[in-house]
């Protein structure tokens, strides 16, 4: 039961999202900025990846200033950052990909989580820990939208939230997909943004987004 439950919150998290901003912050100073300005584009469901050195501090800032977004820990790689992740109050958590000992890291704790699959062999291995809800990365790389059909064949029930290559031009395609429940992607925040301080114009791009993707 534990395990559907999470389940089932990671998926409900997922649809109500649409799009999850995958966020590499690198300075500290830019992280509550730039999570009011996609706050304030609708854009309420972040995920701060763990690829830069102010990461952590990142998402800790965001979660302490920033009531409104719902912070989530993304490249989760192993246990380690599991426990970072858990440590800082994250409402889920996201991988790139999932090994045997990450999967049943996070199968036993309290954390929403969707593994990362690219194959039908990473998907049965996901399957078999208990995760029908996966992130498809990197999803136009790894075959595109003929693939997820390809892989909604012989898995029905997964639920999907593809990550890689999705902009503003394929974002309604993908999320027309009857098992995508929300697409990833860092179009909404671009790195120029960011080092400009285009706060206004990162919240007039989400706000746009929102609202297009929400009506397709």
């Amino acid at each position: 039961m534990k395990t559907t439950s999470k389940q089932d919150q990671i998926a409900e998290l997922i649809r109500q999202a649409t799009v999850i901003p995958v966020l590499t912050i690198e300075r500290l100073a830019d992280a509550v900025p730039l999570a009011r300005a996609l706050v304030a584009g609708g854009v309420r469901t972040l995920e701060v990846t763990l690829r830069t050195a102010v990461a952590v501090d990142a998402a800790k800032a965001i979660i302490a200033e920033v009531p409104d977004a719902v912070v989530g820990i993304g490249t989760i790689l192993n246990g380690d950052d599991l426990a970072r992740a858990e440590a800082l109050g994250a409402k889920f958590g996201i991988s790139p990909g999932a090994t045997p000992e990450l999967m049943k890291a996070v199968a036993a704790s309290r954390l929403p989580f969707a593994p990362g699959i690219a194959t039908a062999s990473e998907l049965m291995q996901a399957l078999a820990h208990g995760f029908d809800v996966v992130k498809f990365f990197p999803a136009e790389q790894a075959g595109g939208i003929k693939a997820l059909r390809a892989l909604a064949g012989p898995f029905p029930n997964v639920r999907v939230c593809p990550t890689g290559g999705i902009g503003e031009a394929n974002a309604a395609t993908w999320l027309a997909e009857p098992n995508v429940l929300a697409v990833g992607g860092s179009w909404l925040c671009p790195a120029a943004d960011i080092r400009a301080g285009n706060w206004a114009g990162i919240t007039a791009m989400c706000a746009k987004a929102m609202k297009t993707l929400k009506a397709g």
